[in-house]
């Protein structure tokens, strides 16, 4: 049958569909460049008190940054970041700074279970503006609501499993569950769509979201995360939770009833804190984790993958990053504070140089398009080892390296002492007594044992101790024991070393002789009743 001669059989351009698509590169290349131009530097290095908790405030001209460090929030504001001021929680450690929504007040809790309510943009004028005292723990959970401009509620949880929904200015609780979770309440967040969801993980593995329209009536919704849950994140949509534990974060669709989307296993030591971090060249967010093995991970969760990573020289407990997107702290377990900032503008300009390329209005001369490499053009025979084959091709595969073991190498060298002494240096009796073996083919075993000197002969008598009653080589190496005490007997007997293996080597053999006799009786027992059953 004639062939189809209306298209020609290699078309002159590829179709659309099949050229590869340059725009995920590109933007991978762009999200790693955006991060590599962050440039870290210690914030605070004092006494060796963990950095439990950073947070920046949602609404501020400048970065303000509140840490939770040893019996004092500290906070640092400013461009770069400069120390502000120290609010002292009554002598006890404090954890879990929390912003308001408009960033004027900030709330936080301590060892004792109290949660204490201060000024955040004017100095303080001495005690705490509220006082919320219904925990009997340390307070690990202190969120204020993020959606809705709610200024008056505050949600708590802690170690003692309670979990409290305060109206603030009254400081009495709307409601309180006492057994929220069966353990440790380590993670709260704040739904940013609505300001009265809110969800809490726990070291009892589970995660739970609470509605607080319907009070102390049980969770909306609860699933496990299968680790010890340190911390927990809404994403910006509302509708997916970000939690770490163990060294796993995993995202939830909790408008789906709790459905697993994707899990991230970057970290190799337990994931301590979530945060979002803003890019401010694209304004897309991604979510940053940071573990005890010093990494801060960036996750895009709109592709599920991740793009960069950060290395801190210490363990950290804590991560956030400011509004802008410009400023990027971590909290390490020895008290320094990891202060990562971008260059310069002229970075952000540069990348905008490359978006502004890629518009509908391009100066730019278009990049010339690559020949396409055809069967009939001398070229294609001269493809690099980078080129993949095709169908119909034929490849010719480089032979593999044999690697040759020392004694093998030595032996081509006509080196035989060498070669014995290294075959018995590495304990391998397969490749010992193959060299053994060879020399004595050769005619050069009885030259090399006549050479060895008494470290070499203590090897070779060991080797002769654990493998000579083997059954496999008994009979090649006590011939080659005997002809050893033949010929170096005079050195053993001047070295108390090679006594001792002797004296082993005797040992070993008489135990096996004994063995042998021992068989032979029950094989003289066992030959009788053997005959009898035949018949």
């Amino acid at each position: 049958m004639a062939a189809d001669s209306s298209e020609p059989f290699f078309p002159a351009a590829p179709h659309q569909a099949l050229l590869p698509s340059r725009g995920a590169a590109a933007r991978a290349s762009l999200d790693g460049s955006y991060w590599r131009a962050f440039r870290s530097s210690e914030l605070v290095s004092g006494a060796e008190f963990p950095v439990t908790d950073l947070t920046f405030a949602p609404a501020a001209s400048s970065p303000t940054l509140a840490a939770a460090w040893s019996t004092s929030l500290h906070l640092f504001s400013g461009d770069p970041l400069h120390s502000l001021r120290r609010i002292s929680v009554a002598g006890d450690l404090a954890f879990s700074p929390s912003f308001r929504c408009d960033g004027a007040l900030l709330a936080a809790g301590d060892k004792r279970g109290v949660v204490r309510v201060f000024r955040a943009d004017k100095p303080p004028t001495g005690a705490a503006l509220r006082t919320l005292r219904a925990h009997a723990a340390e307070t690990r959970v202190v969120r204020y609501p993020v959606a809705g401009g709610d200024k008056l509620h505050l949600i708590t949880a802690g170690d003692d499993a309670l979990l409290t929904y305060w109206d603030v200015p009254s400081e009495t609780p709307v409601f309180t569950v006492p057994v929220a979770h069966r353990d440790y309440i380590r993670g709260g967040a704040a739904s940013p769509a609505d300001h009265n969801i809110f969800a809490t993980g726990s070291y009892d593995r589970s995660v739970k979201l609470w509605d607080a329209r319907t009070g102390n009536s049980g969770p909306s919704l609860s699933f496990s995360h299968g680790e010890l849950v340190e911390s927990v994140l809404f994403l910006p949509s509302g509708g997916l939770l970000a939690t770490a534990g163990g060294n796993v974060v995993k995202i939830w669709d909790v408008i789906g009833g709790g459905r697993l989307v994707h899990s991230v296993e970057s970290h190799v030591k337990t994931v301590m804190a979530l945060a979002l971090g803003k890019m401010a060249t694209t304004g897309e967010t991604r979510l940053l984790s940071a573990g005890i093995d010093g990494y801060v991970k960036c996750f895009d969760f709109g592709k599920l993958k991740m793009t960069h990573s950060l290395r801190h020289p210490q363990p950290l407990l804590s991560v956030a990053c400011s509004p802008c997107g410009t400023v990027l702290v971590a909290g390490s377990a020895k008290g320094k504070i990891y202060m990562s900032k971008r260059k310069n503008k002229a970075v952000d300009d540069a990348d905008e140089d490359k978006r502004a390329g890629n518009g509908e209005i391009d100066w730019a001369s278009p990049e010339p398009e690559k020949p396409v490499l055809r069967p009939n053009y001398y070229r294609y025979f001269l493809r690099g080892q980078n080129e993949k084959a095709k169908e119909g091709d034929f490849v010719i595969e480089k032979p593999k390296k044999v690697k040759i073991a020392e004694h093998d190498k030595l032996l081509r060298k006509f080196t035989h002492k060498g070669a014995l002494v290294s075959a018995l240096a590495k304990y391998n009796p397969r490749s010992a007594v193959a060299v053994m073996e060879e020399l004595v083919a050769r005619r050069k075993l009885v030259r090399s044992i006549g050479n060895l000197d008494m470290d070499e002969l203590g090897l070779l008598l060991e080797f002769l101790r654990r493998n000579a009653t083997l059954p496999r080589y008994a009979r090649f190496l006590l011939g080659v024991a005997n002809k050893v005490l033949e010929m170096r007997g005079e050195d053993i007997r001047s070295d108390e070393k090679l006594r001792t293996h002797v004296r082993n080597l005797k040992r070993m053999v008489g135990e096996e002789i004994q063995i042998q006799h021992t068989l032979l009786g029950i094989q003289g027992m066992i030959s009788p009743m053997l005959a009898l059953a035949f018949r």
